[in-house]
């Protein structure tokens, strides 16, 4: 059988997704990874859904949304007192000084690894100032990132596997320990940050533990910048692949957040989500047996053409577009508000900057290391420069 975890399928995984979806939408995935992936709209919306089925309960680290209620309901209760759409929504003016100062960075030069120099150091800067981390530790904090990226970067059982374990484990100590004199820092003296709502975040009495509040930081870390760094990759490769498109949303940029929405869905920047059946479960006339790891491939789901019309078409007007790209239920990402104004922000000046670019290689883009993500790990661009970086401003 493909590869389905090698770099050329990972660069296009669809084709292989339409076969699968159509021959095997079931499919057991032998060991080293001994998983079960499904590939339908419907089934992996049941999948995320019916958390009664499907537990999130699988091998990972003890973050909320690796729980099932009534855990798992009362941390996001928790969280979502201080990860609120208003303080999401007050970043607005700091990620747009963020977008403009990257790019001042690179516009003089006509080139640039948009990956490396932009969409990887904006979610990351952006989430450490909403954490509360002084920009003094910044370069701490990125090392940090790194080791918990690599939790996701190879398949269970093989020695990069247990290398990245370890590694989280240590940097989870050195993590707790920060994290102990920032809590210390904040009770004395309250900021205005993300973190000093998690401190004082109550619901029925209950406040979240320092290793709770731990937990989702890293979730967050991950989460967090993946999701965005892909999410602006991926509408970058859509728009120069799909030239009409391009022309289409610079003629009415009021389409950008149904382009984004599009690009969410055609280019789904996590790829797949784990589950693990509670009892044996039948989908499409298969036995999945209770306890094993399902990955329901929510970049298949988005190109079913039973939810989608022309599915594979790239469509920056398609309405209506319910794609499980964040997710579904209970599980929904508590961060897609802030990702989708990332990306909004970035793609504004990006095509307000720069009346043209393209791609500055012809060699096929490198997958991202981590495994359940889909994007580039590089993307180096050549553009002209135009709009208000042509003021400097």
């Amino acid at each position: 059988m493909m590869d389905i975890f090698s770099d050329d399928v990972r660069r296009n995984p669809y084709p292989l997704y339409d076969q699968l979806r159509t021959n095997s939408p079931a499919l057991r995935v032998p060991p080293p990874f001994d998983a079960w992936m499904i590939f339908d709209y419907d089934s992996v919306k049941w999948a995320l859904n019916d958390h009664e089925t499907f537990s999130s309960r699988v091998p990972a680290p003890p973050w909320f949304i690796f729980f099932d209620p009534p855990v798992h309901t009362k941390l996001r209760a928790l969280i979502s007192r201080a990860f609120t759409p208003g303080m999401i929504a007050n970043l607005e003016p700091r990620i747009k000084e963020l977008s403009r100062e990257l790019l001042d960075r690179k516009t003089a030069s006509g080139e640039m690894d948009l990956a490396a120099d932009f969409s990887v150091p904006l979610p990351t800067q952006v989430i450490a100032g909403m954490i509360g981390i002084p920009i003094e530790d910044w370069p701490q904090y990125k090392q940090w990132s790194d080791a918990i990226l690599r939790l996701s970067y190879s398949r269970n059982g093989d020695e990069e596997a247990e290398r990245s374990r370890r590694e989280f484990t240590a940097v989870t100590a050195e993590m707790n320990v920060y994290l102990a004199g920032m809590i210390e820092q904040r009770r004395k003296t309250p900021q205005d940050d993300l973190l000093t709502r998690l401190i004082e975040a109550e619901v029925d009495g209950e406040r979240l533990s320092r290793q709770e509040i731990l937990g989702f930081l890293q979730l967050l870390i991950v989460a967090g910048q993946e999701t965005t760094t892909n999410l602006i990759n991926n509408a970058v490769l859509c728009l120069l692949e799909h030239p009409d498109q391009l022309a289409r949303l610079r003629a009415a940029p009021e389409l950008l957040g149904s382009a984004i929405e599009e690009v969410l869905r055609y280019r789904s920047p996590f790829q797949w989500i784990m589950r693990t059946p509670r009892r044996d479960v039948k989908v499409h006339g298969q036995t999945i047996p209770a306890g094993k790891l399902v990955l329901a491939v929510i970049g298949s789901a988005n190109r079913d053409p039973r939810q989608f019309p022309e599915a594979g078409r790239f469509d920056i007007g398609r309405d209506p577009n319910a794609h499980v790209a964040f997710g579904h239920g209970i599980h929904f990402c508590l961060g897609a508000a802030l990702s989708r104004m990332e990306a909004r922000i970035a793609l504004a000046d990006l095509l307000e900057r720069f009346p043209h670019f393209e791609l500055a290689t012809d060699e096929p883009w490198e997958p991202r290391k981590a495994l359940h993500v889909h994007g580039p790990t590089r993307l180096p661009v050549r553009f002209e420069v135009g709009g208000r970086a042509a003021a400097g401003a």
